[in-house]
């Protein structure tokens, strides 16, 4: 049998522990990607009619080296266009203890901030969350939450005048609202205020729920030769309806990009697809480990005007070429 120096065996301990040193991150590494991170989405509306936007969500987090199945699983909770569910759905997901809880809107974004002031909270596409009080402020949003949002007022206002100038002649606009959404508040000031510039007289129908939509769209036809629809989950879940009655009481509308898509006459909008894809990178960074009320709020920047001329023919409208010419897209 070879006898081993004890300065032989001295080296070997050393190689040891010099291996076992370098091997330690590499493990802490591997423990890492092994984890499997929980997000809770809290929806307002339902899966098939945001299936554009969680797929987007999906390929934003596949874009960050998150896999389904892998170290990655999405527990999804649909309230189905009733905004009275959104309390205890947010709930739900507290009691499952997700890492990251995802939702859109304001009405969303409310019941999750309320359920929980420990779990973090990505809200997607929501409009003032600081006139509404979601946070402190769009630099440093505080407490929980973070998240993306637009300009929702001047944007909604801005519809006003995309339409004024598909109809020239239009003399009488009413916008539709949902009363339970409290970011329409400073919408509908902002629209007045545009009405106004325009010289077209304003109106308002309130829907808080599916059933409400026919109703106010009736009211709106004896008071209005048009209609703007604000942004809202419950709307934009919604589309196809809208567009069906607007065509049946033959009244142009604007509003979301679903809307065009669905029948209606003009699109001016986010791309709410590409704010859902831009929001995993704050759901990324917090899973790293980020505070998300030091995350400033992102600021959407990308619009986009769509014009269905179909609907336009079926109307009797020729939209004007000065219009056509801004569309990013027509609808033949």
């Amino acid at each position: 049998m070879t006898k081993i120096s004890w300065s032989q065996q001295r080296r070997n301990i050393i190689a040891l522990l010099v291996l076992a040193i370098l091997a330690a991150p590499l493990t802490a590494e591997a423990q890492r990607a092994r984890k499997v991170h929980r997000i809770g989405f809290l929806g307002a509306a339902s899966a098939a009619q945001y299936a554009r936007q969680i797929e987007a969500m999906r390929q934003g987090l596949r874009d960050l080296g998150y896999t389904e199945g892998q170290n990655l699983a999405i527990e999804y909770r649909w309230a189905e266009g009733r905004y009275e569910r959104l309390a205890d759905l947010a709930a739900e997901l507290v009691r499952l203890k997700v890492d990251v809880i995802v939702t859109h809107g304001t009405p969303g974004s409310r019941a999750a901030k309320q359920a929980t002031g420990t779990i973090p909270i990505v809200m997607v596409g929501v409009g003032n969350p600081d006139e509404t009080g979601l946070v402190q402020s769009r630099a440093r949003p505080g407490g929980n939450i973070t998240g993306t949002s637009f300009f929702f007022s001047e944007m909604n206002a801005k519809r006003l005048q995309v339409l004024k100038d598909a109809i020239p002649g239009l003399a009488r606009v009413a916008a539709l609202t949902n009363p339970g959404n409290p970011a329409h508040e400073s919408v509908l000031t902002a629209m007045k205020a545009m009405a106004r510039d325009l010289k077209v007289d304003f109106h308002t129908a309130e829907a808080r729920r599916p059933e409400d939509i026919g109703v106010a769209l009736g009211l709106v036809k004896k008071r209005a030769d048009a209609l703007a629809i604000i942004d809202d989950s419950m709307f934009i879940a919604n589309a196809r309806p809208i567009a069906d009655l607007a065509a049946r009481h033959q009244l142009p509308t604007i509003g979301f990009r679903e809307l065009a898509d669905a029948g209606g006459l003009i699109a001016y909008a986010v791309d709410f697809p590409e704010i859902f894809r831009q929001s995993m990178t704050l759901a990324d960074k917090i899973l790293k480990g980020a505070n998300p009320g030091t995350l400033p709020i992102l600021q959407a920047s990308r619009f986009e005007l769509v014009v269905n001329l179909k609907t336009a023919r079926t109307l009797g409208l020729t939209i004007p070429p000065s219009l056509l010419l801004r569309a990013d897209q027509r609808i033949e």
